[in-house]
């Protein structure tokens, strides 16, 4: 499955086109439509991201977020990817379950 079954791949180019020199996830969930999505659809998109399929979403996972959306999309830094993960890591295991995900992405 591709992210371009649940998005609109021109809602997508924007978001990756808006976290182009600084990520903001905020910004990245609203302008590729996933805030719209319902539990459902999130859940399918977790399953993207989480590719180990260990059920939570990692820091080395994190880096590679954008990545998902788009092979050439760049990487995120430490930085981004630790607000990344604090903003998502609600109950401080050091990863992003499915649940996490969802509440994050309709904050």
């Amino acid at each position: 499955m591709s992210m371009a079954s649940v998005l609109n791949p021109q809602d997508i180019d924007k978001a990756l086109a808006e976290c182009a020199a600084a990520f903001n996830h905020k910004t990245f969930f609203a302008t590729s439509g996933l805030s719209k999505k319902s539990d459902a659809e999130l859940a399918k998109v977790f399953n993207i991201l989480d590719q180990d399929q260990s059920g939570f979403i990692e820091v080395e996972e994190l880096k590679l977020f954008l990545q998902n959306f788009s092979s050439n999309a760049r990487k995120l830094n430490d930085s981004e990817t630790k607000a990344f993960l604090d903003a998502g890591d609600s109950d401080h295991d050091g990863k992003i379950g499915v649940d996490e995900f969802k509440c994050m992405v309709k904050a």
